[in-house]
């Protein structure tokens, strides 16, 4: 308990799925969580989950493609807290489709939000980071920002995108004592994949393709590499790419 006890954390598409599960894990553990998202419907759920069990939260809207609506959330964010010790950029969508099929509209939007979003957060709270002299931002990629698989070419563009994006930053930031990493989930047990996971043995097993564990993972256990990340315990990892996927990647 009490890993990230009073740092200030905030944290992109909390509002449900694995972002949520990222800020209930690290409120738990003491942190004061900004939960940002689109659905304020949803956002403000959260906070209400994380202060109904005695942890410390606050939502703010948030378009992470927009620049300015950045600018503003981190700012609001400094004046009452005086800084961010921790950003978690988990926003993202997936589109599958063929290459072939995928359409511009849906290419852009895809880099929109999973790359260009990083790339303003990061920008965002850099000064912030920099004032402190310390800071974590932790990026979520995937596995497949590691290797290749059908059906999904323009997400795993971005997330490689990601990945090599964390290591420049971590580079040019490690000066600073800012820690930029990587996290690469394999396959999660969400309700998004609930269907075709716990349906037919033939499609779960596609569903998990290489992952020697042979189940998926619960989304606390992916949250869990999240906390150390943003936990001091991790003050030697930076740059670095934790891969949480039960073994797909390893054959």
């Amino acid at each position: 308990m009490d890993r990230v006890h009073g740092k200030i954390v905030l944290v992109t598409g909390g509002a449900m799925g694995m972002g949520r599960t990222h800020s209930e894990l690290l409120a738990e553990e003491g942190a004061t969580i900004i939960v940002t998202d689109m659905n304020a419907v949803e956002g403000q759920a959260t906070v209400d989950s994380i202060i109904s069990n005695g942890g410390k939260a606050e939502f703010l809207p948030l378009n992470v493609t927009n620049k300015a609506e950045w600018k503003q959330v981190v700012d609001q964010v400094v004046a009452k807290h005086g800084r961010i010790d921790v950003l978690v950029n988990n926003a993202g969508i997936l589109i599958l489709t063929s290459l072939e099929e995928t359409t511009e509209e849906q290419w852009d939007k895809t880099f929109d939000i999973n790359v260009k979003g990083v790339f303003f957060g990061t920008q965002a709270v850099l000064p912030a980071m920099q004032k402190a002299g310390a800071g974590s931002i932790i990026n979520i990629s995937s596995i497949y920002g590691l290797v290749g698989a059908p059906m999904s070419a323009a997400y795993q563009a971005t997330k490689g995108a990601v990945r090599l994006f964390t290591k420049a930053t971590a580079v040019e930031y490690a000066p600073y004592n800012i820690r930029v990493n990587s996290v690469h989930p394999g396959v999660i047990d969400t309700p998004m994949t609930k269907d075709l996971l716990h349906g037919d043995e033939e499609t779960r097993q596609a569903i998990l393709g290489t992952t020697i564990l042979n189940r998926a993972a619960q989304p606390k256990e992916v949250s869990y590499a999240v906390l150390h990340l943003a936990s001091d315990d991790s003050s030697f990892m930076n740059g670095s790419e934790m891969v949480v996927d039960g073994g797909y990647t390893a054959v």
